[in-house]
């Protein structure tokens, strides 16, 4: 019985981030932080290409228990998500600035420790919102992208996918950052997501594609997880100051969604935002306090996964 309530915690843990890391906005670390288990989940990735034998089993079982949920999150995104982001996006881009509103003052109630007192680090806060901001800038006029067809295929290509997996995947386990926001930038969100859709659909002409991308998310994985378990560990305050900057910056890349759709569409205004759905974020929020909660006084295993 723990068990099963082990791997359920762990699958809705896992659907969660994939509900985030499917639609440009919010990452999956900004889920895992505000969940309470961003550092079990940074560590386990990194033990689990570093990690000794045992540290090594124990992250297997901790992210297989998380992937299971991740898997069929992302899944049913791919399928329902996206085409609703595409069709509503302001309704989306409200909800998402929402949820970043909301999660900050959490995100600082939670770190009280690293950030009282330490007022110099809000520097490390300037420089989050700079780079997110740079990194918007960068959008392209449009989503549509490339061609990833098994046809399409050649060296450079593969190259570009591959590098930009790498990114992106950074970007997917740093709270304030979408991974999706960078692959909009890269023109592989949109065709990323239908090849996903198409092998779902028992159409392998994108397997190939996503096989590269899958190996970039690996490689990324091997590169930037220790390098953030790293700054948590001996930086903590300024980390989590970059990170608070980062959200704040990630307000102004969901007002500039809409300029990276298949079909642009004007940038957020106050004509285009929606306080219902803005206040849906605040509740999206609120409830995943209370589920962390839960979790936090669910018995047995769970205690090590925080």
């Amino acid at each position: 019985m723990r068990r099963a309530k082990n791997l359920a915690i762990n699958f809705i843990r896992g659907f969660c981030m994939a509900l985030a890391d499917s639609v440009p906005g919010v990452s999956g670390g900004t889920i895992a932080f505000l969940l309470g288990f961003y550092d079990r989940f940074i560590g386990s990735l990194d033990d689990l290409f570093h990690g000794k034998k045992n540290d090594r089993l124990e992250a297997i079982r901790f992210l297989a228990k998380l992937a299971i949920g991740w898997i069929v999150g992302f899944g049913m995104s791919a399928a329902v998500l996206t085409s609703f982001f595409d069709s509503h996006i302001y309704e989306v881009s409200s909800l998402f600035m929402g949820f970043i509103v909301f999660a900050i003052p959490v995100v600082a109630l939670e770190e009280k420790r690293s950030l009282q007192g330490r007022w110099g680090n809000l520097a490390f806060t300037v420089a989050g919102i700079a780079l997110v901001v740079a990194v918007t800038l960068l959008n392209p006029a449009s989503g549509a992208g490339v061609n990833v067809a098994i046809e399409h295929l050649d060296f450079g290509l593969v190259a570009y996918v591959f590098f930009a997996a790498m990114i992106a995947i950074s970007a997917m386990v740093l709270p304030g950052i979408s991974g999706s926001t960078l692959l909009l930038i890269f023109g592989l969100y949109v065709p990323i997501m239908g090849a996903v859709r198409s092998v779902m659909g028992f159409d392998f002409a994108y397997a190939p594609i996503l096989g590269v991308f899958v190996l970039g998310v690996a490689c990324g994985v091997l590169l930037f997880v220790r390098l953030i378990r790293f700054c948590l560990r001996r930086y903590r305050s300024q980390t989590i100051y970059c990170i608070v900057g980062m959200m704040i910056g990630s307000l102004y890349s969901i007002t500039q969604g809409p300029l990276t759709l298949a079909s642009p569409m004007p940038a957020m205004g106050l004509g285009q935002f929606s306080v219902l759905f803005f206040l849906i974020g605040g509740a999206v929020v609120a409830g995943l306090q209370l589920l962390k909660r839960k979790l936090d006084d669910t018995p047995g295993e769970n205690h090590k996964d925080r």
